[in-house]
């Protein structure tokens, strides 16, 4: 897990304070969500894994009584801990796999945009042992964003398909392994009661230097540049140029998949 981290890019010098500013933030439904799925009205305590720059740690804080990010990725940690004013919030530099915690300890485990980094058959059994009987996991991505621009989401919508082309084309992903997922993935680890799947979103605002910045915090983005594509081939400068357009803020309607597991 540590060397595909390394491969990612996330460590690479200001990529974290890029992620943090462009990255999509939680959808705010889930701070309504889980606590009563978990019988509670505010957790005791929120276990954050593959926690990166803090953003889906720090969402917490004004909602349990103490949070824990775990993240292993030093520089992502490391801004997370710069970024988080919160007495009530805290990182570990622990694998998910063994996060230190004691047993039972946790009302909710989240991961946000980190899941499909992980080995299910040694995750699984980490999520299990430190959720309480009763407690809730919650596993969650961003898959679409819409705005009003049609232009500007064709151009988005470029970006991506080529990106993913250039990496296939130069084997980029062969060695690094992704285990999507999905509630069957909840099901099959054995450690919950019950598993639910949902779609959610929220709504956020942005410009053309935010469409222009959440591109570039991809790691799958950055690597690609870094194994020499050009902005050219993944049409980084036609999106640029549409960008530019932009120049007031607009609604981003962001799409969430949601998997939820009971303990």
């Amino acid at each position: 897990m540590t060397r595909h981290l390394e491969e990612s890019g996330y460590g690479r010098s200001g990529f974290a304070v890029h992620y943090d500013r462009y990255r999509p933030r939680p959808p705010a439904a889930l701070l309504e969500l889980l606590p009563p799925l978990a019988g509670v009205e505010r957790p005791q305590l929120v276990v954050d894994l593959g926690s990166g720059t803090g953003l889906s740690t720090r969402f917490w804080a004004d909602q349990a009584e103490q949070v824990v990010g775990v993240e292993p990725n030093e520089a992502m940690r490391t801004y997370a801990e710069e970024a988080t004013d919160a007495s009530n919030v805290r990182y570990l530099a622990s694998s998910s796999y063994e996060t230190a915690l004691p047993e039972a300890c946790a009302d909710l485990v989240t991961a946000s945009q980190s899941l499909q980094w992980m080995r299910p058959e040694s995750v699984f059994p980490e999520i299990g042992r430190i959720l309480r009987p009763g407690g809730v996991f919650c596993a969650y991505q961003y898959f679409v964003t819409q705005t009003p621009l049609w232009q500007p989401e064709a151009e988005w919508e470029r970006v991506l398909a080529r990106k993913r082309e250039l990496r296939a084309s130069l084997g980029l992903d062969a060695n690094t392994p992704v285990w999507p997922v999905s509630r069957e993935r909840l099901e099959q680890s054995g450690e919950f009661r019950r598993t639910r799947e949902l779609v959610l979103h929220s709504i956020e605002s942005g410009d053309g230097d935010r469409l222009v910045g959440l591109a570039l915090s991809e790691g799958t983005m950055t690597t690609l540049l870094d194994s020499g594509a050009s902005e050219e081939d993944v049409g980084l400068d036609r999106l640029r140029i549409v960008a530019k357009k932009m120049r007031e803020p607009v609604p981003w309607w962001i799409g969430y998949q949601v998997w939820i597991g009971l303990k």
